[in-house]
């Protein structure tokens, strides 16, 4: 069985602040299987979950704030709320400008991953370009995978892996199944 096609509410930020719940229900419209929530703007956790419960649309998972330090009850409430088991996040672009920042910046996802894990999910970190840029002689995912734990997945953003050069089937295949989720959109590659 293939797995749903799910959409990321991010993606329709704007006209989710105008409007949730109308671009929501535009979205099971359209006919998508599930949504992957990044906020709730102007409504709650709650109500967000029973209108993705009305409309017969799963969440595969939610971008929430990396579950570390005081975001760690935020983050995971907010996931309990959903009745989701994957927790995903990223980190900024000043997190990985060298070697030093790279290891530091694993060593938080490490402490989301024990957090979520405490808790009962799995997480997840999303790329942006950055991860994919050449520091110190080699790309900082690589770098990554030498200090992460092997229980934290990626969530591989092809777009990102793209603009910032390498082959995104290749990152993919390279990742198996730490890679279970996967963000496709269009854009400019410049």
């Amino acid at each position: 069985m293939l797995a749903p096609i799910a959409l990321q509410l991010y993606t329709l930020r704007e006209a989710a602040a105008a409007d949730y719940e109308g671009t929501v229900r535009k979205v099971a419209d359209i006919g998508y299987a599930g949504v992957e929530p990044a906020g709730f703007p102007g409504t709650t956790v709650e109500a967000g979950k029973k209108l993705f419960d009305d409309l017969g649309l799963q969440v595969c998972s939610a971008h929430l704030p990396l579950p570390v330090g005081d975001k760690v009850n935020e983050s995971l409430e907010t996931a309990e709320a959903l009745g989701i088991k994957r927790v995903v996040a990223g980190q900024g672009r000043d997190q990985f400008g060298s070697a030093d920042q790279i290891k530091a910046s694993c060593e938080r996802f490490n402490e989301a991953a024990e957090n979520c894990t405490e808790r009962g999910f799995t997480f997840g970190i999303h790329n942006h370009w950055w991860e994919f840029l050449d520091i110190d002689g080699e790309l900082v995912y690589k770098q990554m995978l030498n200090h992460l734990s092997d229980d934290i997945f990626f969530q591989i953003d092809a777009y990102w892996v793209q603009t910032a050069g390498p082959d995104p089937a290749g990152v993919i295949a390279e990742l198996g199944s730490r890679a279970p989720l996967i963000h496709v959109k269009d854009g400019p590659c410049t």
